[in-house]
């Protein structure tokens, strides 16, 4: 239990979606078939930790696409909030906004759709889009890192 809510585990069916972007754009996971996914769920856009964290998935975002894997990030802020801290810090994934907490509820992210942020965690999705890891322990200074530890057996 995270939040209260129960978070669904790997092996679970990840729960589909379609969100508005940060460039005004719409994503769904569905979109995303064939691609490993990174889930990302971040607090608040512009934040210390979640500025840290967003950082290293831009500085390893090679990594990622050498591995197919797309980096998704998710938050409650507003698709704006989300371009203006995209363009800050020159990120090359895409930010959604779950204004309506949805997501957030249905991935165990947060507990009611009255929460004022997600908690810091992350899923890992398979080609198939199927939970392969759940992150429900973050650090924000070594996540990215540490995710790409464990897709290449580090």
């Amino acid at each position: 239990m995270v939040g209260g809510a129960a978070m669904i585990e790997a092996g679970d069916t990840a729960p589909d979606f379609t969100l508005p972007t940060h460039d005004g754009r719409e994503l769904s996971l569905a979109d995303l078939r064939g691609h490993k996914v990174l889930l990302w769920f971040y607090p608040e856009a512009g934040t210390p930790g979640c500025t840290l964290e967003g950082r290293g998935f831009r500085d390893h975002q090679s990594y990622f696409d050498e591995n197919n894997i797309r980096v998704v990030g998710i938050s409650f802020n507003a698709p704006e909030e989300n371009a203006a801290f995209a363009t800050q810090h020159n990120f090359g994934f895409p930010l959604l906004s779950d204004a309506n907490r949805k997501v957030g509820v249905a991935y165990g992210a947060c507990a009611s759709p009255k929460a004022t942020a997600p908690d810091r965690m992350s899923f890992l999705i398979d080609e198939n889009g199927v939970i392969e890891r759940v992150y429900d322990q973050v650090d924000p200074r070594d996540h990215p890192a540490r995710v790409l530890a464990d897709l290449l057996g580090v």
